[in-house]
C-alpha cells in the first residue's frame, strides 16, 4: 500500500477569517514559518497542533487535513 500525502485547507480557512499566518501562529503557539510550511505541504503537524488548529477555526480536523490518494 502506497504512502498517502496529507493535504490541507489551512490557507482557505485563514482567508475565510481574514487572518495572517502570523496571527494564526500566535493563536496556536507556533511560528509563522511553521504555519507556512504546513500550508505548503512541507511539514505535517503533530496531532496536538492539528487539534489546536481545528479548535481555533471551530471545525473538525478533517475539514482542514485530508489524505490525498
Amino acid at each position: 500500500m502506497g504512502q498517502n500525502e496529507l493535504t490541507n485547507t489551512l490557507k482557505v480557512q485563514r482567508a475565510i477569517r481574514d487572518i495572517t499566518q502570523e496571527e494564526l501562529a500566535a493563536a496556536v503557539g507556533v511560528t509563522r514559518k511553521t504555519i507556512n510550511t504546513i500550508e505548503n505541504g512541507i511539514y505535517t503537524p503533530s496531532t496536538a497542533l492539528a487539534l489546536k488548529l481545528a479548535r481555533f477555526f471551530e471545525v473538525s480536523v478533517e475539514e482542514i487535513f485530508q489524505l490525498a490518494g
